[in-house]
């Protein structure tokens, strides 16, 4: 098990977001956390990125128990995090976006490797321009490579095809397939456009007011079944 979460809460001040969330993440397969706006989504890859610390629960990476840790150190144990809102810098051109990576790796790896041209050709091709120069998919394109640049074990992707264009959310598609298929990462995918969800996950959660209302394989739910969870 990549990923394994017992009873996960988390406050925003006085207020409860995340109620005893148990879910898992296996490497070679693809979690989905579904739900409508609001339930506690972006919370949980929060918590479990160390981005807004947990308060209660525990977290295992790879079967070893995690303390609560910042995001610099969460990245240094093998996750990678691609935020809402893709969180590129904008002054810095894609080549120094992506050897932002780098501060996580021994200096010996501090390389980009040819894959993620090969998996993103546009960052090639506007390897000088300013990351906040380019196009909202161009974006989230670069944000995703600066993450595998990490070479994470555990990749946690929120919302990537908000507000992109559909041959960019297939690209995005593919490539969330060919990490899969590889077999050495666990993949937990945040996203509400049920039809790119569905494709793609192995596995689901359904969050409601903070908690899981429903989990299960793709076969033990269902496409009927996992739409009216997340429709309602």
């Amino acid at each position: 098990m990549m990923l394994k979460t017992e009873a996960l809460t988390l406050h925003y001040g006085g207020s409860q977001i995340l109620h005893g969330i148990d879910m898992e993440a296996r490497a070679g397969e693809v979690t989905c956390i579904m739900g409508t706006n609001g339930v506690g989504k972006t919370s949980l890859l929060k918590a479990i990125s160390g981005t807004h610390p947990r308060s209660g629960g525990r977290i295992f990476l790879e079967g070893a128990e995690l303390p609560v840790l910042p995001p610099q150190a969460m990245a240094r144990r093998g996750l990678g995090f691609v935020p809402q809102g893709r969180m590129i810098f904008p002054l810095l051109t894609v080549t120094e976006n992506l050897e932002t990576g780098f501060a996580v790796l021994p200096r010996a790896e501090h390389r980009i490797p040819e894959e993620i041209y090969a998996l993103f050709p546009v960052l090639k091709d506007m390897a000088h321009r300013r990351g906040g120069d380019l196009s909202g998919g161009q974006q989230q394109q670069l944000a995703i490579a600066r993450a595998l640049i990490m070479r994470p074990k555990l990749l946690l992707l929120d919302e990537p095809t908000e507000g992109i264009q559909p041959n960019i959310i297939q690209q995005i598609g593919r490539v969330i397939s060919y990490l899969r298929e590889k077999g050495d990462m666990a993949i937990v995918l945040v996203e509400q456009y049920f039809d790119f969800a569905y494709d793609l996950a192995d596995r689901f959660y359904v969050l409601k007011r903070g908690a899981v209302d429903l989990s299960g394989t793709r076969a033990e739910l269902g496409r009927d079944r996992l739409k009216q969870a997340v429709s309602v």
